[in-house]
């Protein structure tokens, strides 16, 4: 990869707020739905919209539970998930290396 292939940067991630989600799922996971939308700030459609799509990459798994009759969403970081993150970050690295 050259330093400056700006096309390694993972567009699935890359959005403001799904970079929160995959931020705070690398250090809290699972996390709560309710939990989760008050950590990046959003409202629940907008946090579901972004969850389908990391859903979708495979980054994340959503997890519904009833607990005492009440409904429980829990998100968790797959394995590729991290990987996923563990690769933005690396790429996010090697930018700033270059501007050295």
């Amino acid at each position: 990869m050259s330093r400056f292939d700006h096309t390694a940067i993972d567009d699935v991630i890359h959005g403001r707020l799904r970079l929160g989600v995959m931020a705070y799922l690398s250090t809290v996971s699972p996390a709560p739905f309710n939990e989760l939308k008050v950590k990046v700030n959003a409202t629940d459609g907008n946090l579901s919209t972004h969850l389908s799509k990391l859903e979708e990459a495979g980054y994340v798994r959503i997890e519904k539970k009833f607990i005492d009759k009440k409904p429980r969403t829990n998100v968790h970081l797959t394995a590729k998930g991290r990987k996923a993150w563990i690769d933005y970050l690396t790429s996010l690295q090697s930018f700033l290396s270059a501007a050295e």
